[in-house]
């Protein structure tokens, strides 16, 4: 099942893709939105799925957020080779873990605006997991039976403001630096989440291409790691780290600006696409 939400001119709405297409679910008894759809359990994923066929159609161009509103927003650092050795930086024992806000989220498509307070911006091709059950100390054999479903993400950076301090925060957290999408694709229709190919382009040029089989921490061991040190919740994203291609590694350094347009595609979640404009601040 692959899903989002849309605006309608009744507020934000959930669709789902059936046959094809795009489906507008809007039965009172149906979820409204992803949030109500990941949090509702087998119950509500039923319920759309019977709902599906008799939906009204959406233009996929009219997709919004995909995800629901989690309550964290956990990303991993340094979780593929590669990109360790460009950021010359030593690969760690353990994962490697910050955090981003809701205030980063924002759907395909949708302008991520640059402050003119930095200049060091890079793109950080990611795949996202969407956790559906409560997670609590549990075993690596059984953690992805708590992973609701995946989409792509760009873990978009501003590399001197990462870098200033030891803390990776104020690099990380700018409004819209989180872009996900186009859609959120239920786990049962991706299989094995480390047999995906993981691609980003920059102006149409090929930046990174790699494969989640080359992360040193698979989702297994995020997710099981992770939930022996705090719980997670239904509707929290896991960023599962980027493959080596950032700009960050390569010489000469020649940092994305307002005009261009960043593409991320993982596996068949379909692709995100993130143009850049000069924010407003």
């Amino acid at each position: 099942m692959r899903v989002a939400n849309t605006s309608t001119d009744n507020g934000s709405r959930l669709a789902v893709e059936h046959a094809g297409s795009w489906r507008l679910i809007s039965a009172p008894d149906a979820p409204a939105s992803v949030d109500e759809l990941v949090r509702g359990g087998d119950a509500a994923r039923q319920r759309v799925a019977q709902l599906a066929p008799s939906g009204e159609p959406v233009a996929e161009e009219a997709l919004g957020l995909c995800i629901p509103s989690p309550q964290k927003i956990l990303c991993i650092g340094l979780n593929y080779r590669r990109h360790a050795v460009e950021a010359n930086m030593p690969l760690s024992p353990t994962p490697v873990i910050f955090a981003k806000f809701n205030n980063t989220l924002i759907a395909s498509r949708q302008p991520v605006g640059l402050p003119t307070t930095g200049e060091a911006y890079d793109y950080e091709a990611e795949l996202a997991v969407v956790i559906g059950r409560r997670a609590v100390n549990v075993s690596e054999e059984s953690a992805l039976d708590y992973v609701w479903g995946y989409c792509n993400c760009n873990d978009l950076t501003e590399r001197e403001l990462q870098n200033r301090t030891s803390q990776f925060i104020l690099g990380k957290t700018l409004d819209g630096f989180l872009p996900v999408g186009p859609w959120l694709v239920t786990a049962d229709e991706i299989g094995d989440p480390q047999q995906l190919p993981i691609r980003c382009w920059l102006n149409g040029e090929l930046r990174q291409d790699s494969n989640t089989s080359d992360m040193v921490f698979s989702v297994r061991e995020i997710i099981s790691y992770i939930s022996r040190y705090l719980p997670l919740e239904v509707g929290d994203i896991i960023a599962t780290g980027t493959p080596g291609g950032v700009i960050l590694g390569r010489d000469p350094k020649v940092w994305m600006k307002a005009g261009d347009v960043v593409d991320v595609e993982v596996g068949g979640l379909g692709r995100l696409t993130s143009p850049l404009v000069t924010a407003a601040w």
